[in-house]
């Protein structure tokens, strides 16, 4: 199991990894600095939570740990691994459609809300590292 032993960290790829879903209890780190940006990762078995100066960017529940998380003009790409199914829900641009593949098969089209968070439901029991791909249509 891959998960991220120091909370969150810069990959030789220019992305991050974050999170923990092994922890038995609540641990956070503030003010890591990536790209200009400062991030906040709050993990646990129960809950993930990823946000860039002070916005949200990524929740889990249960908690996940993330590999590779990566954002572009056209949305973002992860890998993602938790012990158990997961609901996801990532900050992209409000009051977009965009299509959603895990594992590389498309499961259709999403839109945001005016917040700009997208909802999706990951298997993760069982799976190992499941990759996550959202592109804006």
């Amino acid at each position: 199991m891959a998960v991220v032993k120091e909370l969150i960290r810069t990959e030789a790829d220019g992305s991050i990894s974050f999170g923990n879903h092994r922890l038995e209890t609540k641990q956070k780190v503030e003010d890591f600095e990536h790209d200009g940006d400062q991030y906040k990762v709050k993990t646990f078995k129960t809950m993930t939570k990823l946000e860039r100066n002070g916005l949200f960017v990524y929740e889990s529940v249960p908690g996940t740990s993330v590999l590779n998380f990566r954002e572009t003009e056209k949305g973002v790409s992860f890998l993602v691994e938790g012990d158990e199914d997961a609901q996801i829900t990532v900050g992209l641009m409000e009051d977009t459609e965009y299509v959603v593949y895990v594992d590389d098969q498309s499961i259709g089209g999403m839109k945001t809300n005016l917040g700009g968070k997208l909802n999706l439901s990951v298997e993760l029991a069982g799976a190992g590292e499941v990759k996550v791909d959202i592109v804006a249509r």
